[in-house]
């Protein structure tokens, strides 16, 4: 669980293939630290308060750093995060995990993306389609530095 401070590292999990929920803006930390614990969640917070608050009730890691790279290899090597678990695997938008596209969405994948073939899926929640663009290329470059 992501707090609401963390959206962008919420979102490179989510497309290193984990199950991450990420907490709506102005989440009380009450029904933060409920949703952890009814979930069984690890919080991923910046919030020094918010982490003294949770500890002991539920596992935390506040992470002191500010950029999406240093708190990747800081997870990676305190949680020990494969950052290439099951890349694009999982809606970065939703959470939901990735089904084939019928045959028929194609058509809603640009020309030049289509041409270069790759598996085409499907958000089951919010059906956003996912292909593989050169947009991916440079997400899987991303990831795979952060799991050096």
């Amino acid at each position: 669980m992501c707090d609401e401070m963390l959206l962008r590292l919420g979102r490179w999990l989510r497309a290193a293939g984990y199950d991450t929920a990420i907490a709506e803006g102005g989440a009380d930390d009450a029904a933060l630290i409920a949703r952890c614990t009814a979930e069984g969640r690890v919080l991923l917070t910046r919030d020094r308060r918010l982490a003294e608050r949770t500890e002991g009730c539920v596992p935390v890691v506040r992470l002191a750093e500010n950029t999406v790279e240093e708190q990747a290899r800081m997870l990676a090597a305190t949680l020990g995060i494969d950052w290439q678990r099951a890349p694009f695997t999982r809606c970065v938008i939703d959470n939901a995990e990735l089904e084939p596209a019928p045959p028929e969405a194609a058509g809603q994948v640009p020309m030049r993306s289509r041409q270069a073939g790759g598996p085409l899926l499907r958000c089951p929640a919010c059906f956003r389609l996912y292909w593989p663009g050169g947009h991916v290329r440079r997400m899987r470059e991303r990831l795979a530095a952060w799991a050096r």
